[in-house]
Order: structure tokens, then C-alpha cells, then sequence
């Protein structure tokens, strides 16, 4: 498999999602033509939140790369740090904050593939 086959976040800039956390996208339909699902690593910067918000359509992993920080989920709170993994069901409002450390870095899978459109702000 070449490189232009999994597409590296150099190719492409990094743009902001809706809920402000940074996105390279590393897998998606829309730059490889192919799949049912996005790869994107996920940046929040250290002391930083995304904002509350949630999928109508797509369901999502997060898998924490490094950092650490605190996950809202639904009515829960709890920690995640490097090597948590968190499913997100399509319509469940969330938001994680990275701790005042160090940005917290996320793999973030959906399916269907991420899209703006598909995600509502709730605060």
C-alpha cells in the first residue's frame, strides 16, 4: 500500500470541526473514494474543551492517543487518558476537555464518515 492509499495528514490541512477540536483527517470517502466510515486524529489543546454536542446520524469511537482529560458523556463524567477507548452512540450529546498538561490527541472513528452537517451544537 502506497501512501496516497492511507493518506497522511500531511496531505491534507487540518481544518476545525464544528465543535472547535482540531481534525486530520486520515481515512475518508470523500479523499480515497472508498468506505463507509472516517479515521481522524483529534486535537484539543491543553486547558481546552470542545464544545457539547452530538451526531444525529453517526456513531463514534474515541480511542486516546496521549494527554489526558475529563469525557462528558450523556449525564456521565469521567477521566480518559492514553489508552481509553469510549463508544459514542449516534444522538448522545458529549464533549471531552483536555487536562491543563498537554493537548489531549484522539483517534476518532465514525460511521457513517464524519460530516459537518451531522453534528449538532448543544451549549
Amino acid at each position: 500500500m502506497d501512501r496516497a492509499e492511507w493518506g497522511p495528514c500531511a496531505a491534507r490541512a487540518a481544518y476545525v470541526t464544528k465543535d472547535g477540536s482540531e481534525i486530520c483527517e486520515l481515512w475518508h470517502p470523500d479523499y480515497h473514494g472508498t468506505g463507509a466510515l472516517s479515521l481522524a486524529r483529534a486535537t484539543v489543546p491543553a486547558g481546552e474543551q470542545t464544545r457539547l454536542h452530538r451526531h444525529v446520524c453517526a456513531e463514534e469511537v474515541y480511542h486516546v492517543l496521549s494527554g489526558s482529560g475529563v469525557m462528558d458523556l450523556g449525564l456521565r463524567h469521567f477521566v480518559v487518558r492514553a489508552g481509553d477507548t469510549v463508544h459514542i452512540s449516534p444522538g448522545m450529546a458529549h464533549r471531552v476537555s483536555a487536562s491543563a498538561e498537554a493537548p489531549l490527541v484522539i483517534l476518532c472513528c465514525c460511521t457513517p464518515p464524519y460530516r459537518h452537517d451531522d453534528t449538532e451544537i448543544l451549549s
